[in-house]
């Protein structure tokens, strides 16, 4: 029972930096995308590095954040059919999305970890000392938690409601 308790809190505390750090990106890109608009419009001396940020940050809040969503349920789900079957067969096609996002995070974090092995040694034009890999690694990292995410919730099932996951708009869904 101990551990079942130490993951749920670990999930939590990963759960907790997948927003900060979604947040802190999307945070850096609503700064970045005005400065490098700014410096090219007004100031008439474009940047080039404002763009490859924004770019290599989206990846990071794309699927580090994705991983978030999914521990929060915020996923997409047909309720409609949910609602229409048994009780018995709603576990079956529960446990069927759980799989399925399994598969998926298995594909990120293989074939993401052979993109990022193979773009590894390439550099970005605009940041040469980061390599190319560095802007796929979000994708296996994400991966990676949303396969700790899946565990979490087949083991343990969904999240307490005293759980940082839950807001007043999922609890107004339920």
């Amino acid at each position: 029972m101990e551990s079942k308790l130490r993951y749920r809190k670990a999930m939590e505390a990963l759960y907790l930096a997948c927003i900060v750090i979604s947040g802190l990106a999307l945070v850096t890109i609503t700064v970045v995308i005005p400065y490098g608009v700014f410096m090219r419009y007004v100031m008439n001396n474009a940047q080039s590095w404002p763009e490859p940020l924004a770019i290599l940050l989206m990846v990071v809040f794309t699927f580090i954040g994705g991983a978030a969503v999914y521990r929060a349920g915020g996923h997409i789900a047909v309720q409609a059919l949910l609602n229409a079957v048994s009780p018995r067969k709603k576990q079956a096609l529960l446990y069927l999305v759980d799989l399925t996002m399994a598969l998926t995070a298995g594909f990120m974090l293989v074939w993401g970890m052979q993109l990022v092995k193979a773009t590894w040694n390439q550099v970005i034009a605009e940041f040469p000392v980061v390599s190319v890999g560095v802007n796929y690694l979000p994708l296996p990292i994400g991966g990676l938690i949303t396969l700790l995410f899946i565990i979490e919730q087949v083991w343990l099932g969904p999240p307490p409601p005293d759980s940082i996951v839950y807001s007043d708009a999922q609890s107004d869904l339920e």
